[in-house]
């Protein structure tokens, strides 16, 4: 490839792994102000954030596979085409169902730029590249979750909320126009078909599983888990009878690095996802904080990520990288266990230092991990890992999400989260970080068996 286009690539899809986490952490921590211009209920607020995610996790395992059919150049220029207009709508959303409607938008979009970034660059940089590669595109990721508290607070502070959508979506249609110079393209299965069953199976059994967590304080939500287990335990039989499945079950049975590391993946984000989020309602609620002082608090994390991520993806090119994920598991879970002891008295110098820890142990995770997982794979599969740690990745998000949710509405109700609701806030963020640190130390031994399989080889 041409060092011109090779430039290009890498500032697209460093540009496409800042969108997504910057527009989550801006919108968490514009979330009150958000709830204060269009009122709505503690439930329809969590949707706020979760059908953003859940449309992503929806979508990112088909389009992994469709990336590899139709090109992955493509299949990003249309996400990001898409993911411009669904900012737009946003921005100028009247009511929480516009505005809902503009994130399921966003998030179907976003599902396009996961599969598509990470395999594009597994195709442009070769194996002993790949993870210095790959470590500069997480830490972008982090740069997204680093700016997009403190920015995101700031646009709220003096622009409003809705100034959040029209930023990035200027960012986005930057992308777009920089990708269409590029000449090349990325398609490997032209020959395969769509698997239309087994995506619209997997839809409805995340959907379920999912939207059950977010109403599991009442009756129904544990009828949608129950459809959502069921749903999966269905798509897993269907997959096993197509031609070309959308989720190659064989493939994951065969390569036990690519099964545990996404495994592993998915347990991470499940235990850290709701992180800014419950902190952010921590420090607004019962601390007091405006949203730009709450933004550079969660700073802290999401800095630490972006430091150390090339590094730790250099050094994964050096070493065993599921090795080094494992150590960053358990700093990870160290670090989540000193929200188990928040209290109204809890100094900000404690929240900070926590989120340093677990912004070491995310950096010791998440390039080694990925670099493990697309290094275990044959090219014609890029597209389909990457699909697959997307959805792992994006599946534990909601699920880490309807967590946070379902515990808050046990505790709080279905009204609207206020000042007087101080104490069932408090106890219901440290049972939901309680849960996260079981959660990530049980995700510890995935990842090391992970590690166990690649030295099996």
């Amino acid at each position: 490839m041409h060092n011109k286009y090779k430039k290009i690539i890498l500032i697209v899809t460093s540009l496409g792994a800042f969108i997504i986490p910057f527009m989550t952490s801006s919108v968490n921590i514009a979330l009150p102000a958000i709830n204060s211009d269009l009122p709505m209920n503690s439930v329809l607020l969590n949707w706020v954030v979760l059908s953003y995610t859940l449309s992503m996790a929806i979508f990112v395992l088909p389009f992994g596979k469709l990336a590899d059919l139709i090109g992955r150049k493509k299949l990003l220029l249309i996400g990001l085409f898409v993911f411009t207009l669904a900012s737009f709508l946003c921005g100028i959303s009247g009511n929480a169902l516009l505005l809902i409607s503009g994130r399921i938008l966003q998030g179907i979009s976003s599902a396009t730029v996961t599969v598509t970034v990470v395999s594009i660059l597994t195709c442009v940089y070769p194996a002993g590249q790949r993870g210095k590669a790959l470590g500069l595109n997480v830490a972008m990721t982090y740069v997204g979750l680093s700016s997009g508290p403190y920015l995101g607070g700031l646009l709220t502070k003096h622009l409003g909320w809705r100034s959040i959508f029209i930023f990035i979506a200027c960012v986005v249609l930057l992308a777009f126009v920089l990708l269409l110079t590029v000449k090349e393209e990325w398609m490997v299965t032209k020959d395969e078909k769509v698997d239309y069953a087994g995506s619209i199976i997997f839809g409805f059994s995340v959907l379920g599983i999912v939207a059950g967590f977010s109403f599991i304080s009442t009756g129904y939500g544990w009828l949608l888990i129950a459809f959502g287990v069921l749903s999966a335990f269905l798509f897993v039989k269907v997959e096993k009878k197509v031609l070309y499945p959308v989720l190659d079950i064989r493939l994951l049975k065969e390569n036990k690095t690519l099964s545990f590391s996404c495994l592993a993946a998915l347990i991470n984000y499940c235990a850290t996802f709701a992180i800014s989020f419950l902190i952010s309602l921590y420090l607004q609620i019962l601390e007091g904080y405006n949203p730009a002082q709450a933004g550079l608090v969660l700073m802290a994390q999401p800095i630490i990520m972006a430091l150390l991520s090339p590094i730790t993806g250099m050094l994964s090119d050096k070493m065993h990288p599921q090795k080094i994920a494992s150590v960053g598991m358990a700093v990870t879970t160290l670090g989540l266990s000193f929200f188990i002891f928040l209290s109204p008295v809890t100094s900000v110098v404690t929240v900070i230092f926590a989120l340093l820890v677990i912004g070491l142990g995310f950096a010791f995770f998440t390039s080694p991990n990925t670099n493990a997982i697309m290094s275990s794979v044959e090219n014609r599969y890029y597209g389909t890992a990457s699909g697959i740690l997307g959805s792992a990745r994006t599946i534990g998000q909601t699920l880490s999400m309807g967590l946070a949710t379902s515990i808050l509405t046990a505790y709080i109700g279905a009204g609207q989260i206020k000042v007087s609701h101080s104490l069932e806030l408090l106890s219901a963020v440290k049972l939901t970080f309680l849960i996260m640190t079981i959660v990530c130390f049980i995700g510890i031994f995935f990842s090391l068996a992970g590690y166990k399989s690649g030295q099996a080889k």
